[in-house]
């Protein structure tokens, strides 16, 4: 336990999987994931084939591992500070903006991973964590929520929200990102606070 620990913060591992994603990302913005092989991602990231194995089985497990990290990702800046709990009106939006400047800071990445359908695990994934976010906000609100007051299914007020954020942030990227995440977030949140009003 204490090795796996250990190998997975060790700087050297870090290095050479940031070098190999920054080299996946490349050649995604190239060429369909189809076309990609494993010597071509190796040459771009300046290792050998060996390399690339130590730390891949192959390329849908790199895939695998690097949304993965995505989500750890999302889940560290979404839980890195604490907001005003009492105030579920700020909760809500100031989440998605800090995940919407998360977003813009790699926006290389998040445009070729989420901004493209070259790769779907990286927006089913995203789609979920987004998912599991809805669910749990709907589920503290109870019947505070104005879906709830209005007779509509929780479940569908889960897809049509989630549905409508994934929508708008993929969007935003494949449209070079034309708002900040803080216009954007408030945006979101006023569109969808609104909505649920009218039924």
């Amino acid at each position: 336990m204490i090795n796996n620990t250990k190998k997975h913060k060790d700087p050297r591992i870090l290095r050479t999987r940031l070098l190999i994603k920054e080299a996946f990302v490349d050649l995604l913005q190239e060429m369909d994931i189809e076309k990609m092989s494993v010597s071509r991602i190796a040459e771009r990231a300046t290792i050998s084939r060996v390399t690339f194995y130590l730390h891949y089985r192959d390329i849908p497990d790199m895939l695998e591992k690097i949304a993965d990290g995505m989500i750890e990702d999302f889940q560290g800046v979404i839980n890195s500070q604490p907001v005003n709990e009492s105030s579920t009106e700020d909760m809500d939006w100031l989440m998605l903006e800090r995940l919407l400047e998360h977003i813009a800071k790699h926006a290389t990445f998040y445009r070729v991973t989420l901004g493209s359908r070259k790769t779907p695990i990286f927006t089913e994934r995203l789609f979920n964590m987004l998912m599991e976010l809805i669910t749990e906000r709907l589920e503290d609100l109870e019947s505070d929520n104005n879906f709830y007051k209005a007779g509509i299914q929780k479940d569908i007020a889960i897809w049509y929200t989630s549905s409508a954020l994934m929508g708008t942030i993929v969007s935003w990227l494949r449209n070079e990102m034309p708002y900040t995440p803080h216009f954007l977030a408030k945006q979101f949140y006023l569109l969808v606070h609104n909505e649920d009003k009218n039924y």
